[in-house]
């Protein structure tokens, strides 16, 4: 990848990357709820901190030099497996055509994510080849490549 992007400087603003993380909400309080009375003489008051809230929702991002090309929250109960994550890939494409229609038109983009196991599932990669979606390969584990260079399982 880095000889690619040294020879053609044109590379990386053809990948799109994605990631999940998890979000914190905050709840900050109004004007009215941190008002204080007090006197004239008296010091001014020290403006409360936000409380983090107990909501957390994870958010997923995709974004390119350009900017960021689509994002959703995952709903609260879902879980992440290659269903949802190919119904989330969906989305990006018609992101893709909306934000970076010439990108999607001569197919100059490639995607970037880790390889959890949703993204690497065979509904996942038949999706992707069947509309022409590369993906940059990701390096091995160092267990994988342990076990690829001495001959080892990794189970």
């Amino acid at each position: 990848m880095l000889q690619e992007a040294e020879s053609d400087e044109k590379v990386m603003g053809q990948i799109i990357t994605g990631d999940e993380m998890l979000v914190c909400g905050y709840d900050p309080e109004t004007k009215r709820q941190s008002s204080q009375w007090k006197s004239a003489d008296s010091p001014r008051p020290k403006k409360a901190r936000q409380v983090l809230s107990k909501v957390k929702v994870l958010l997923i991002v995709f974004c390119d030099m350009e900017g960021i090309v689509h994002y959703e929250y995952f709903p609260q109960g879902q879980s992440v497996n290659q269903q949802f994550y190919l119904q989330v890939l969906k989305r990006l494409r018609l992101a893709v055509s909306r934000k970076r229609p010439q990108k999607l038109a001569t197919g100059a983009w490639v995607l970037h994510h880790d390889s959890a196991p949703a993204h690497t599932a065979h509904s996942f990669q038949v999706f992707l080849a069947s509309n022409g979606i590369p993906v940059v390969q990701q390096p091995p584990t160092p267990l994988t490549w342990l076990c690829v260079t001495f001959g080892c399982s990794p189970n």
